[in-house]
């Protein structure tokens, strides 16, 4: 649905984006994390066909950004970070003025401007004016408004940002339910945490790189070489520690906080063995977990804080 090849911005001396190379296909929900100055806005921008790259190659849906631009204007929906509104209009009004520029008449045109605002719960704010809305509710409005014309691709830029921790999750379940409706998304945020619950790949980009671009469980991996596990027992902690100490499996076997920690050795994937062998010597197991690590994490390990 998307692909780029060496894709680069070149802004003077300064490189917004350099040699880029992503594919997503249907149904992908991509995560594109970054600081501020990184390159993602740039990126979304030419995949929206609303800036011209210094070269390389990017196609949306089968169509390149320079010989079919209004095909894929046609397929997407984009969404800047900061989107102007016409305060003096009701938000029904809004949207059946954009569904009129896409070119939905008469009865359909009511129909599916109902039927988004059903979508992203603004129903029962129908005939309030635009000024009247939140700064969450203007966001889902926005949302509302890029999928009149159903578009099979989604470019969400910083959709989040600025709301307060309601509004983020009323919009964190709304592209869940997008990406069931069968919508590619790509989506940027500074959210780091969140994108992980709803995004199945990730990238992470930093002066116009990008350092990963992977399945999120992938990403994880990249970080920690070596699992982490976090053990429990009812009593004998210490003890319960020595056993496991003594595994094969294990690098190293730390107490913290009434519990074990138990580092594997690095490529170990199967541990069975491990809860097996406690339960096995008399001890009952109150925890027995892989230590979690979130894409929050993942991004400053990955990164240097470092902006185009």
């Amino acid at each position: 649905m998307i692909k780029t090849q060496e894709l680069t911005k070149v802004y003077g001396e300064l490189r917004a984006i350099n040699n880029l190379n992503l594919e997503l296909v249907e149904g992908d929900l991509f995560g594109y994390i970054g600081p501020n100055g990184s390159g993602k806005t740039t990126t979304m921008r030419i995949l929206a066909t609303l800036l011209q790259p210094t070269w390389g190659e990017a196609s949306v849906c089968g169509y390149s950004i320079y010989t079919h631009p209004k095909e894929i204007r046609r397929l997407i929906g984009y969404m800047p970070d900061f989107f102007g509104v016409y305060d003096d209009m009701k938000v029904i009004e809004y949207l059946e003025f954009f569904a009129a520029a896409y070119r939905i008449k008469g009865a359909a045109r009511r129909k599916i401007c109902d039927e988004v605002l059903e979508l992203v719960d603004l129903g029962y704010k129908r005939e309030a004016f635009v000024t009247s809305l939140s700064r969450g509710m203007t966001q889902r409005l926005g949302l509302a408004r890029v999928l009149l014309h159903d578009p099979k691709v989604l470019l969400l830029d910083e959709p989040a940002s600025g709301l307060d921790p309601r509004a983020r999750i009323e919009i964190r379940g709304l592209l869940k339910e997008l990406r069931k409706m069968g919508k590619t998304i790509m989506v940027s945020s500074h959210i780091l945490p969140e994108l992980a619950d709803i995004c199945n790949k990730v990238g992470i980009i930093e002066r116009g790189e990008l350092l990963v671009n992977a399945n999120v469980s992938d990403v994880m991996k990249k970080v920690r070489q070596r699992t982490l596990l976090n053990v429990r027992v009812a009593e004998n902690l210490e003890a319960a520690a020595k056993l496991l100490g003594q595994s094969t499996l294990v690098e190293s076997v730390e107490i913290r906080d009434g519990r074990i920690d138990v580092t594997l050795k690095e490529n170990v994937e199967d541990y069975s063995e491990l809860p097996t062998a406690l339960v096995q010597n008399g001890y009952k197991l109150n925890l027995f977990k892989e230590d979690e690590i979130n894409l929050e994490t993942a991004f400053m390990a990955l990164t240097k804080g470092i902006t185009a």
